[in-house]
Protein backbone atom coordinates (compact mmCIF):
# COMPACT_ATOMS: atom_id res chain seq x y z
CA UNK A 1 0.00 0.00 0.00
CA UNK A 2 1.15 3.40 -1.00
CA UNK A 3 -0.01 6.62 1.04
CA UNK A 4 1.35 10.04 -0.48
CA UNK A 5 0.71 13.27 -0.55
CA UNK A 6 2.10 15.70 -2.89
CA UNK A 7 1.64 19.32 -4.03
CA UNK A 8 2.09 20.77 -7.22
CA UNK A 9 2.31 24.42 -8.41
CA UNK A 10 -0.87 25.55 -10.20
CA UNK A 11 -0.14 28.36 -13.43
CA UNK A 12 -0.22 31.37 -12.69
CA UNK A 13 -4.17 32.76 -14.40
CA UNK A 14 -5.27 29.56 -13.67
CA UNK A 15 -8.02 29.68 -10.98
CA UNK A 16 -10.92 29.92 -12.82
CA UNK A 17 -9.54 26.48 -15.06
CA UNK A 18 -8.96 25.16 -11.90
CA UNK A 19 -12.16 25.19 -10.07
CA UNK A 20 -13.53 24.31 -13.50
CA UNK A 21 -11.40 21.08 -13.73
CA UNK A 22 -12.39 19.79 -9.54
CA UNK A 23 -15.95 21.10 -10.37
CA UNK A 24 -15.75 18.44 -13.47
CA UNK A 25 -14.36 15.95 -11.19
CA UNK A 26 -17.15 16.41 -8.30
CA UNK A 27 -20.09 16.62 -11.49
CA UNK A 28 -18.94 13.20 -12.73
CA UNK A 29 -17.65 11.16 -9.69
CA UNK A 30 -19.16 7.99 -10.82
CA UNK A 31 -17.03 7.76 -13.86
CA UNK A 32 -14.22 9.25 -11.56
CA UNK A 33 -14.94 5.87 -9.01
CA UNK A 34 -15.09 3.86 -12.08
CA UNK A 35 -11.15 4.75 -12.89
CA UNK A 36 -9.82 4.89 -9.36
CA UNK A 37 -10.70 0.88 -9.68
CA UNK A 38 -8.12 -0.10 -12.77
CA UNK A 39 -5.75 2.59 -10.41
CA UNK A 40 -6.46 0.20 -7.48
CA UNK A 41 -6.66 3.67 -5.60
CA UNK A 42 -8.67 3.25 -2.65
CA UNK A 43 -9.06 6.85 -1.70
CA UNK A 44 -7.76 10.24 -3.49
CA UNK A 45 -8.38 14.17 -2.09
CA UNK A 46 -7.41 16.98 -3.68
CA UNK A 47 -6.82 20.27 -1.13
CA UNK A 48 -5.90 23.94 -2.50
CA UNK A 49 -3.93 26.32 -1.15
CA UNK A 50 -2.58 29.62 -2.07
CA UNK A 51 0.53 30.54 -0.51
CA UNK A 52 2.49 33.93 -1.08
CA UNK A 53 0.15 34.50 -3.89
CA UNK A 54 0.88 31.13 -5.43
CA UNK A 55 -1.81 28.59 -5.99
CA UNK A 56 -1.11 24.80 -4.81
CA UNK A 57 -3.06 21.55 -4.96
CA UNK A 58 -2.44 18.98 -2.78
CA UNK A 59 -3.27 15.80 -3.77
CA UNK A 60 -3.93 12.83 -1.17
CA UNK A 61 -3.79 9.40 -1.80
CA UNK A 62 -4.01 5.65 -0.17
CA UNK A 63 -3.01 3.09 -2.95
CA UNK A 64 -2.31 -0.21 -3.72
CA UNK A 65 0.29 -2.32 -5.70
CA UNK A 66 0.01 -3.04 -8.91
CA UNK A 67 -2.70 -0.28 -10.24
CA UNK A 68 -2.66 1.42 -13.81
CA UNK A 69 -1.10 4.49 -13.71
CA UNK A 70 -3.59 7.27 -14.89
CA UNK A 71 -1.41 8.53 -17.95
CA UNK A 72 -1.77 4.59 -19.57
CA UNK A 73 -5.53 5.16 -19.06
CA UNK A 74 -8.22 5.17 -22.17
CA UNK A 75 -10.81 6.28 -19.99
CA UNK A 76 -12.39 9.09 -21.17
CA UNK A 77 -12.35 11.27 -17.61
CA UNK A 78 -9.15 10.38 -17.56
CA UNK A 79 -8.12 11.64 -20.86
CA UNK A 80 -10.10 14.97 -20.12
CA UNK A 81 -8.52 14.85 -16.64
CA UNK A 82 -4.75 14.93 -18.29
CA UNK A 83 -5.77 18.00 -20.48
CA UNK A 84 -6.91 19.97 -17.45
CA UNK A 85 -3.78 19.15 -15.55
CA UNK A 86 -1.30 19.83 -18.42
CA UNK A 87 -2.96 23.20 -18.57
CA UNK A 88 -2.94 23.94 -14.94
CA UNK A 89 -0.09 22.14 -13.10
CA UNK A 90 3.42 24.04 -13.48
CA UNK A 91 5.66 21.93 -14.99
CA UNK A 92 8.82 24.29 -13.68
CA UNK A 93 7.80 23.43 -10.18
CA UNK A 94 8.96 20.24 -9.03
CA UNK A 95 6.49 18.35 -7.43
CA UNK A 96 6.82 17.99 -3.54
CA UNK A 97 6.00 14.71 -1.96
CA UNK A 98 5.52 15.23 1.82
CA UNK A 99 6.90 12.56 4.00
CA UNK A 100 4.42 10.28 5.93
CA UNK A 101 5.45 9.97 9.67
CA UNK A 102 2.16 8.26 10.76
CA UNK A 103 -0.45 6.16 9.50
CA UNK A 104 -3.57 5.54 11.03
CA UNK A 105 -5.50 2.90 9.32
CA UNK A 106 -7.24 0.72 11.59
CA UNK A 107 -6.46 -3.24 10.85
CA UNK A 108 -9.23 -4.01 9.89
CA UNK A 109 -9.47 -1.44 6.67
CA UNK A 110 -5.99 -2.04 5.79
CA UNK A 111 -6.94 -5.81 5.14
CA UNK A 112 -9.46 -4.47 2.42
CA UNK A 113 -6.80 -2.64 0.97
CA UNK A 114 -4.17 -5.38 0.09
Amino acid sequence: MNIELMRFRVKPGKTERVDQWLQFLNSNMPAVLETLEGERMYVETIFSETLDGAEYLYWYSIQGHGGTEVRDSAHWLDEKHLEYWDECIDPEFAPQTLVTRVSMIPQRIREQMQ
